[in-house]
């Protein structure tokens, strides 16, 4: 299991990003979504410890799958091509 990330690591990593850009938290591996942030809240954990939670947004506003490139890049998806599909003939017969 990987270690957890700090706050330091992650202000790290953000300010390598474009200060405009819009920041959308990615979840669920399995069926990869974006989602809109919410606020920043401190808390605790079981032991304790100072844990910055990053919440959705009030609305629960969810702007669908991520783009597949993302799900890769994240290592959630490998990387696919479409298959391959059948040419359709421009026209049909219709037994009646």
């Amino acid at each position: 299991m990987e270690p957890e990330v700090t706050v330091g690591e992650f202000i790290d990593r953000l300010s390598r990003c474009d200060r405009d850009a819009v920041l959308r938290l990615a979840i669920n591996p399995f069926f990869p979504m974006a989602h809109r942030l919410g606020d920043v809240l401190v808390g605790t954990d079981e032991c304790g410890d100072s844990v910055v939670y990053i919440g959705e947004s009030k609305e629960a506003e969810q702007f669908g799958p991520l783009p597949p490139e993302v799900a890769v890049a994240l290592t959630w998806h490998e990387p696919v091509d479409a298959p391959p599909r059948m040419r359709r003939s421009a026209r049909r017969s219709h037994t009646p």
